[in-house]
């Protein structure tokens, strides 16, 4: 079994999935540190339309691992980026428009690193957590997708 260094543990300093309003302060106080010389904090939020129509309704639903998947998506990003420190939390359960749906964020000495390190965490947050969305249109319909 390889063994994590002691910085890509202690980097990862905040991950969770909740059924809980998400707060950006928080986030940007797990990532925030003397060592860091930029912050990156993406947050994506629940918009009224999609593939051009109009949401009424929106969940989120997570598999049982999917706290330990975001931990390992994190250890990994840690890992192979230059960052001080890494944060993600996502919610599930029902949402209103304009809710907070995920929230990340990732700090570096660098800004350049900073950017590199939030944008790759969303982006396998979205492909490698099991999180799914189901959507309900004005129309009537609705669909469950792996928003990611």
């Amino acid at each position: 079994m390889h063994r994590l260094r002691e910085e890509t543990v202690t980097a990862v300093r905040l991950v969770d999935i909740r059924d809980t309003p998400l707060s950006l302060d928080e986030v940007y106080a797990a990532v925030s540190d003397p060592a860091a010389g930029g912050i990156c904090v993406f947050v994506g939020t629940v918009r009224d339309h999609d593939g051009g129509q109009a949401v009424s309704a929106l969940g989120y639903s997570s598999h049982p691992t999917a706290v330990d998947r975001l931990r390992e998506v994190a250890e990994r990003i840690a890992g192979e980026c230059d960052v001080v420190a890494l944060a993600g939390v996502h919610r599930v359960g029902d949402l209103d428009i304009g809710d907070l749906a995920v929230v990340v964020g990732a700090s570096a000495a660098h800004r350049a690193d900073a950017f590199e390190a939030c944008r790759r965490l969303i982006d396998e947050l979205k492909t490698d957590v099991p999180v799914w969305k189901h959507q309900t249109f004005a129309s009537g319909d609705a669909e469950w997708v792996h928003p990611h």
